[in-house]
This record gives structure tokens, C-alpha cells and sequence, in this order.
């Protein structure tokens, strides 16, 4: 029965490899992404913290001196004294769809995420679009990003779709699929008949031959590896598919989108919107112990602002409440906290921080990354396992001639 396993976990192998070494590799590279950044760009996300902050229509207005057209969809500001303002910039002639959204509007369980949309919806839900970084006390804009021409956005894109759009946004998610019946075939082959080959399972044998240490190799590292990958790649399949996606909330009994948010009450055409500053004036007075604000202007004249804050106190990065501000008069219009969200909503959120390890903070991803690096050399070491087997095969066949 084990060369049936054997010969199914090395034909899956074979067929989904090369992409399983990739995904791994670049998942490895996106599990510490924010430190990354942080470290080589400090100045774009740090500054020295001054004595009073300038209102967030200044920031915007020294924005428009560099680009006198530019559109500012959205604003997060931090809790932190020492970090930047970002500002989600559409610029002149864009389409308002083409305009980046403020991160965290996606992060808690909005309709596009719900929806499991295509392709550009994917690129701009990981960041895609110009961002500007702004000092909030000299009202300095230290720099504008375009982000999809940004190292980590060119990593995730290989990581999600190989830089191929759908069919490669395809390949990875049967891929990934593949990399799950892997894993269980690989658990079967791993699990041993007796104690002795137990304790050799469970330590690499680094005074041995090549052949062995690399046998070892495979078998222990894939065993301590395999629970961490399944739960990565089971969590991936949210991003490839929709119905994986839909999912979600069929079995959990749960409505696909969230409630549609309030509309503003619109007086008369002559009553002008209220600015950024207004909106996170009432926030900031509401919702005061927070980690940061995320506003998002609202796009038609009876829409809302919507802003999404991560609380000091949250479960996980993903955990946010949203809160609408009438777009007129500056009340508070409505909100959908994390706890009053639908299990299904609850359950799709905790699927980024748990894919990327950032679940339980710098421990988890720490483990997501020596899981990924292990998920990398998988395919090269079972690949030369085989190859000894072929070789070891050809040799007794030889002699017997």
C-alpha cells in the first residue's frame, strides 16, 4: 500500500513542484514584509514627533503642490506620535475604481473581499496605487509611492498569480490544492510502524551519507513542517477561488455581504461635504484608544465616510470595527463592530494574519517563515530521494543481467 503512496505523492510532486518552491519562497519573503519595510525605508514611515500636528487638509494641500490634480481617497493615521500620515492618492483622469482604498477597508470583511472579485480587485486589495507618506507636524510629503512597481508588490504578485494574471492566479490555486493531498500522502508515507523508526523520524542523522541526511531531510523536516503548510496553503485557497471563498459563509451559515452602510442625509446642494479632519475629530473623540484610523471619503454625493479602527485591544491586525460618519453633518451614522459581525465574516477575517503568521505576532511568524523555507526545499529533496531510488532500481537491475 505505501508504494501506492509513494507513487501518488511523487506524481503530485512532480506536477505541482516547481510552483509549490515559489509560493513557498515568496511567501517566506512576505511573512516579515512590514519590518522589512520599515527597516529599508524607515524615513518613509518614521519621523521625529513634533508639538502640534497640522490639520490633515494641509497635508493634502501640500500634496497638490506636487501633483495639482491629484484626488485623496483615503487617510490612516496612527496612535503612534512617531509615524508618517498616509494618503491613498488617485490621480487626475483616473477612473474612481482604479484609485487605491485605504488598506484596512478591506481588511474587515468588506463586499469585495466577500465577493472573492477578480484579479485587479486582488491587486488593489494588497496595496496597489499611489500612496503618499507625509510628515504630520512640518506638513512635509516625504515621498509618493506607486506601489505596484514596489519590490514586495512584484513578490506578491508572483506569490498569488506568478505574474501571470488569471491563468497564473489559476495555476496557484490548483497548485496549492495538489500541495494539500501532499502533505496528507506525505504524513502516510511519514507515519511509522514501530518506536526505532519513530525516534529515527524524528531526528536528521547529520553524521550519515548525503543520500541519508537528505532522506532525513525530507521525512523530518516535511513531518515538523507539514501541520503549518496545510494550514497555510487550506487558507491560501480563499484568494485562488471563490467558491473556496463563498464558502466560508455557506458553512457557516452567513450572509455573503455585510449590512449596506447608511446613506448621508443630504439637506441642499448648497451644504458643502465636511473634510478629513472633521470626520477624525468625531472618531478620535469616540474611539480614542485605538492603534489607528483609517478614513475612507465617500465616493457619490449621499455616501458616507467610512472608517475602519484597529483597537489597541483587538484579536488579531484583522479585527477591526467600522464606523460611518454622515458625509454633511459629521454625526456618527452607523457602525458594524468586529463583535457584532456574522461568524462567517469573523471566520474569512482571521485568514490573512493566519496565512501570513501574523496571527499570535512575531512568534507565529517567525514559524510561518522556517515552515515556508522548509516548504521551499521539500520538492528539490523528495525529487533527489527519487532519483537515488531510480539509480538504487537501475543498479539491481544491472547486476541481476
Amino acid at each position: 500500500m505505501k508504494v501506492f503512496w509513494r507513487r501518488i505523492h511523487l506524481y503530485l510532486g512532480l506536477a505541482a513542484g516547481l510552483v509549490i518552491m515559489i509560493t513557498c519562497l515568496t511567501g517566506a519573503i512576505l511573512v516579515f514584509e512590514e519590518e522589512l519595510q520599515h527597516v529599508s525605508a524607515k524615513e518613509r514611515y518614521y519621523v521625529q514627533p513634533g508639538t502640534e500636528r497640522l490639520p490633515i487638509e494641509t497635508l493634502i494641500a501640500n500634496l497638490r503642490t506636487k501633483m495639482p490634480k491629484a484626488k485623496v481617497t483615503g487617510v490612516r493615521i496612527y496612535s503612534d506620535a512617531t509615524r508618517t500620515v498616509e494618503m491613498n492618492v488617485r490621480p487626475e483622469g483616473k477612473d474612481k475604481k482604479e484609485g487605491a482604498k485605504p488598506e484596512e477597508s478591506r481588511r474587515e470583511g468588506g463586499k469585495e473581499q466577500e465577493k472573492g472579485k477578480g484579479k485587479e480587485a486582488d491587486k488593489k486589495k494588497e496595496g496597489g496605487g499611489l500612496r503618499a507618506y507625509a510628515n504630520p507636524y512640518t506638513g512635509e510629503i516625504i515621498e509618493v509611492v506607486d506601489n505596484r512597481k514596489t519590490f514586495f508588490f512584484k513578490v506578491m504578485s508572483l506569490h498569488r498569480w506568478l505574474l501571470a494574471d488569471d491563468p497564473g492566479k489559476m495555476i496557484v490555486g490548483v497548485s496549492t490544492i495538489i500541495f494539500l493531498f501532499i502533505i496528507i500522502t506525505g504524513i502516510i508515507l511519514w507515519w511509522p510502524a514501530n518506536l526505532r523508526i519513530l525516534k529515527q523520524r524524528l531526528k536528521i542523522k547529520t553524521d550519515a551519507s548525503f543520500k541519508r541526511v537528505n532522506h532525513d531531510l525530507h521525512l523530518v523536516l516535511g513531518f515538523y513542517s507539514a501541520m503549518f503548510l496545510f494550514v497555510f496553503a487550506f487558507t491560501g485557497l480563499a484568494w485562488s477561488f471563490k467558491w473556496f471563498n463563498d464558502g466560508i459563509y455557506k458553512v457557516t451559515g452567513s450572509p455573503l455581504k455585510n449590512p449596506e452602510p447608511p446613506k448621508s442625509l443630504v439637506v441642499t446642494d448648497s451644504v458643502k461635504k465636511i473634510g478629513f479632519d472633521k470626520v477624525l475629530g468625531v472618531i478620535s473623540t469616540t474611539q480614542p484608544d485605538v492603534l489607528f484610523y483609517n478614513i475612507n471619503a465617500p465616493k457619490e454625493k449621499d455616501e458616507v465616510y467610512m472608517v475602519s479602527v484597529l483597537r489597541k485591544d483587538a484579536a488579531h491586525e484583522t479585527a477591526t470595527d467600522a464606523y460611518y460618519i454622515d458625509a454633511y453633518s459629521g454625526s456618527i451614522a452607523g457602525k458594524l463592530l468586529f463583535k457584532d459581525r456574522s461568524t462567517g465574516a469573523k471566520v474569512r477575517s482571521t485568514f490573512k494574519p493566519v496565512h501570513t503568521g501574523a496571527i499570535f505576532g512575531t512568534t507565529s511568524k517567525i514559524i510561518a517563515l522556517l515552515a515556508c523555507l522548509i516548504g521551499f526545499t521539500l520538492p528539490a529533496t523528495g525529487i533527489i530521494m527519487w532519483i537515488n531510488r531510480a539509480f538504487k532500481k537501475s543498479g539491481k537491475n544491472s547486476k541481476e543481467d
